[in-house]
């Protein structure tokens, strides 16, 4: 008989693209099924044909409004959890993050430099990304001028930088306009993705495929160096090059993800142990596995974002409030290994 299991992992792959069709309905305002399948008759047609797309309301607010929150969403979070996934195994710790070198607090801040100097959507998102790196690459020279070995110096270099960012983006708030500039910062630093457009999509599809691109064929990497540093060496591995390499790649999807949601907490530590529970530790199937749940897990979280109250709730106020009971379980369970 099939593992019942397998079926279990089948219909999990499925869940992400039956979640998108379900989330083009969900919102306050209303649009029949038939009005969908209508669309997008009407639009093949019209690109057949060459002829114009008809614009009506239904159309707009399925494929200009919706469409790109969804898939933005879905994006996020398997960037998150692909990010949160890889740190786990090669700090070899299940509670690390995807932010644990600072990329979270070193894109707030420069977020905030953008609305403060800029008040430019572009621009905004842009310093984001970059400051995200820049984190952490300055946790990573931290590392290299202390001659640190493994991965302790590292993770205190990443706490050292996130203090640091988290610092800055408090004079950021101090320095804003009370009445323009400041709510705007809040707002960001709690997570969004309702004003996301297909421009943005554009440009950070680039880096996350690149970065998820080089995780996924490193896949069986990321299972050596799970076992530990002098294990991997054994088995021919270049520890502290496949190590920099994961981190470059994570911290890159991460960046490009916290540049257009702002900083969504729990995603990248939770999903990778949900993922954990269905297919086990093996990378090969985590990390695929992690992409899918994390795609599942925002679209669902921005659901509830955007539906369940009149004015639309931040999103890292939801990943906290559904992700910590979640982790709470899973402690209790004891689940928090690698097996």
């Amino acid at each position: 008989m099939p593992d019942s299991r397998h079926h279990g992992t089948a219909v999990m792959y499925l869940l992400p693209f039956l979640m998108l069709i379900v989330s083009l309905f969900m919102g306050r305002y209303q649009v029949p099924v038939s009005v969908l399948i209508d669309d997008i008759m009407n639009t093949i047609t019209a690109l057949s044909f060459g002829t114009a797309i008809p614009a009506s309301t239904h159309h707009t607010v399925l494929f200009s409004v919706r469409l790109p929150r969804i898939l933005a969403a879905m994006l996020v979070g398997c960037a998150l959890s692909v990010a949160g996934v890889s740190f786990q195994g090669v700090f070899r710790n299940p509670l690390v993050s995807p932010y644990i070198l600072g990329v979270g607090s070193g894109a707030g801040f420069g977020a905030c430099l953008g609305i403060l100097l800029f008040d430019n959507h572009i621009m905004i998102q842009l310093l984001a990304f970059i400051f995200g790196l820049l984190a952490m690459f300055a946790a990573i020279s931290m590392d290299k001028a202390s001659k640190g070995t493994g991965t302790l110096v590292l993770v205190l270099s990443g706490i050292i930088v996130s203090s640091i960012f988290t610092a800055l983006i408090s004079l950021a708030k101090y320095a804003a306009d009370p009445y323009d500039e400041l709510p705007e910062i809040v707002f960001w630093l709690m997570g969004s993705l309702s004003s996301i457009r297909y421009s943005d999509l554009i440009w950070i599809i680039v880096p996350m495929f690149i970065g998820m691109l080089v995780l996924f064929l490193l896949r069986w990497r990321i299972n050596i160096l799970s076992l530990g540093d002098e294990e991997a060496r054994s088995l021919g591995v270049n520890v502290d090059k496949m190590r920099l390499i994961i981190i470059i790649c994570a911290t890159l999807v991460t960046s490009a993800a916290v540049s257009i949601s702002g900083v969504i907490g729990w995603v990248g530590l939770v999903v990778p142990h949900i993922s954990r529970m269905i297919v086990g530790p093996n990378y090969n199937r985590l990390l695929p596995m992690s992409m899918v749940c994390g795609a599942s897990f925002m679209l669902l979280v921005d659901d509830l974002a955007r539906t369940v109250s009149v004015t639309e709730i931040p999103l890292g106020i939801i990943t906290s409030l559904v992700g910590a009971p979640i982790f709470a379980y899973l402690i209790k369970r004891g689940r928090m290994g690698w097996n």
